[in-house]
């Protein structure tokens, strides 16, 4: 049996996929981890959620759990690369706390910053095609949701596939440079 000191140490890479809900950062991701190289994990935000039990929960402390929850979810992901594994997250930054919050606990030279676009009409598609979002929910995100404004990659789900940008972001990977992203973005705000 290996021993558990034997396990050289790394820091793992993160992809983090952001843009509004229903902008296709579920598919990328899926594409990512079929041809990416080794192995990688996929932490949508969404998951965090479903793991929740069905409690109720008072209405005044609904905002309190949802920010706990997004918190515990930046942390796992932060730990799961601490500890040498590389993590695909997809996740909606549509308020700034999540975005300071993730800048302070990744490590911002091993973070690939994608911003996921879609337009407005074809997130109105999706979401109601998709039938488990509320109306409008997207467009609602849009404004804040890239308001940083730099990433490392973008892609546009209305114009290409699924595929497409998951090969887009694995041909930037070898050669990404620096600063990255996250880099700057720690510096700006």
């Amino acid at each position: 049996m290996e021993h558990l000191d034997s396990v050289p140490a790394r820091q793992g890479l993160v992809i983090f996929l952001n843009g509004t809900s229903s902008s296709g950062k579920s598919s990328i991701a899926t594409e990512l981890l079929s041809i990416l190289d080794e192995p990688w994990f996929h932490m949508p935000v969404d998951a965090f959620h479903a793991m929740r039990s069905s409690a109720s929960v008072p209405p005044d402390q609904v905002a309190a759990l949802l920010h706990r929850t997004w918190q515990g979810f930046h942390r796992a992901v932060a730990g799961m690369a601490a500890a040498g594994n590389n993590v695909v997250v997809d996740h909606v930054l549509s308020a700034q706390w999540r975005l300071h919050d993730c800048l302070s606990l990744f490590a911002p030279r091993d973070v690939v910053f994608v911003g996921v676009y879609c337009p407005p009409l074809e997130l109105a598609r999706r979401e109601s095609e998709r039938g488990d979002r509320p109306p409008g929910l997207a467009a609602g995100q849009l404004e804040q949701v890239h308001s940083h404004g730099i990433y490392d990659i973008e892609c546009d789900t209305d114009s290409a596939t699924p595929r497409e940008c998951a090969l887009r972001i694995k041909e930037f990977l070898p050669d990404r440079p620096t600063p990255t992203a996250f880099e700057r973005l720690r510096v700006l705000l």
